[in-house]
């Protein structure tokens, strides 16, 4: 799955301040998803402990980040050999 450009808010975090925080996902690296807020700040949130909210048209889904350590790249990789 793509995560880049859909919507996102953070439901759970180990960092209490996190909760609540939504936007685009703009960037993804095998640790964290950069996201864009509403006011064009950036944030950068770590996957691991984390749970995810993301929206794609009328669906939305929910991801604990620790399930999905790894990069875009590597997730193409793991698709294309399993």
């Amino acid at each position: 799955m793509e995560y880049i450009g859909l919507e996102v808010e953070v439901i759970d975090s180990s960092s209490p301040e996190r909760i609540g925080i939504s936007g685009i996902v703009i960037d993804e690296t095998k640790n964290t998803f950069k996201i864009e807020k509403k006011n064009g700040k950036e944030v950068v949130i770590p996957k691991k402990g984390t749970k995810f909210l993301f929206k794609r048209g009328k669906e939305t889904f929910l991801v604990e980040g620790s399930k999905i350590l790894y990069s875009p790249e590597e997730r193409l990789k793991k698709i294309r050999f399993e």
